[in-house]
């Protein structure tokens, strides 16, 4: 009898099923990890914030703490802001409302950008002499800042939606069309040799080689133009739009609620936030199993 007639039987003959299902488990107590590293600092800048308000601190450039807020306060104001019957004022339960109005302007603003940054990167990446062409001017409008445009875009477009979109598609574009062009010109010569080499034609080079290779610079392009997108609402939001965060900032500076103020910039911030996260996600969604992003 050799050994192979005495080695046991009773081994699985299929693989396990549950393997997914593990590692999508395993993922939860990784997210749970995250959160709780997180959450010291905001918690540390909580503490340190009451205790400034309540010990009137003077902090650099000459930033006087016992004119804010306490934390409580602009909790108060948030739960207000969203749900009403707290402070019952003409703000309470608002919040959706101006959020939905300024989150269709960034998106509106943001798509835009893309639509028209992507392509131009990719086209001037790959030729020299649109590139030649277009880089001198794209670089002499670049530096204009956006709130330099403000005043501008109110004369040549006028009050309302279109101009506050015209702004935030200016913030938002430059840093696409930079990234772009810089993840095409950084993808190697020969990684196109050895695509021509399996027999990759050259029709098909931009979209199965050139373009998934420049996507990483081409996601953090629009990760820093989506969090623009948010700064520059604020600025397009300040004159004649009546709803929206950055015109909810205006009229709580109008009457002086420093509460209301911080409230909703809180609120940006948390949106501008989950706005990273969902362009993250939608991207993973959109590469699937290839290896596009770390």
């Amino acid at each position: 009898m050799t050994a192979l007639d005495t080695a046991p039987t009773d081994r699985p003959t299929s693989p396990p099923a549950a393997a997914p299902v593990t590692r999508r488990a395993a993922r939860v107590p990784g997210r749970v990890v995250a959160v709780l590293w997180a959450l010291p600092v905001p918690l540390l800048l909580g503490l340190l914030w009451d205790r400034g308000v309540a010990g009137g601190w003077t902090l650099p450039f000459g930033i006087q703490m016992r004119f804010l807020p306490t934390p409580y306060e602009v909790a108060r104001r948030l739960a207000d802001l969203a749900v009403g019957g707290v402070i019952d004022d003409t703000y309470s339960g608002t919040l959706w409302l101006h959020l939905y109005a300024s989150t269709l302007r960034v998106v509106q603003g943001f798509a835009l950008a893309a639509a028209v940054a992507i392509p131009l990167g990719i086209v001037m990446g790959r030729s020299r002499l649109v590139y030649r062409m277009l880089e001198p001017t794209i670089n002499l409008v670049r530096p204009i800042p956006v709130t330099a445009w403000a005043p501008l875009s109110l004369l040549i477009i006028g009050f309302g939606d279109r101009s506050t979109i015209f702004l935030v598609f200016l913030a938002a574009v430059f840093s696409i069309l930079l990234n772009t062009i810089a993840g095409v010109r950084a993808v190697p010569e020969r990684l196109l040799e050895a695509a021509a080499m399996l027999g990759t034609q050259p029709a098909h080079t931009l979209y199965k080689v050139v373009l998934p290779a420049a996507v990483p610079s081409i996601v953090a392009g629009l990760r820093i133009a989506l969090g623009l997108s948010w700064v520059i609402l604020v600025v397009g939001e300040t004159v004649g739009i009546r709803i929206g965060l950055g015109a909810l900032i205006t009229q709580a500076r109008e009457q002086s609620r420093t509460d209301l103020i911080i409230a909703v910039m809180i609120v940006i911030g948390l949106a501008g936030f989950l706005a990273d996260r969902l362009l993250m996600l939608l991207v993973r969604l959109l590469a699937g199993r290839r290896p596009l992003l770390p």
